[in-house]
């Protein structure tokens, strides 16, 4: 049986290029509503951040990772923007770059 963070990064290797993911929804997906925040922490623990997307990863709102691990805010939108993601003043525009199943 696979543990919370096995089964996060599981879930983040399915989401395409060009598209982003909240916590929130991350947790839904892998069957625990209500750990956003643990999401986040895996994501901070990431062991394979090449192979595992976690700057695919934004808030409800939106909003880019301002404690991205791997090289801050800016680092997460420069990979964003590399994948065709628009990225203004921090913010993706969920309506246009929701990844859904």
């Amino acid at each position: 049986m696979m543990n919370f963070y096995e089964r996060v990064y599981d879930y983040l290797k399915t989401v395409p290029r060009g598209k982003v993911v909240t916590y929130g929804q991350i947790a839904c997906a892998i069957g625990r509503p209500r750990a956003a925040r643990q999401v986040g922490n895996a994501l901070h623990c990431n062991p394979e951040p090449v192979t595992i997307p976690c700057h695919r990863v934004v808030n409800r709102e939106g909003r880019l990772a301002p404690a991205f691990a791997f090289g801050g805010v800016e680092v997460q939108a420069r990979l964003l923007e590399d994948e065709g993601v628009i990225v203004t003043d921090g913010y993706v525009d969920l309506q246009k770059y929701i990844w859904r199943e």
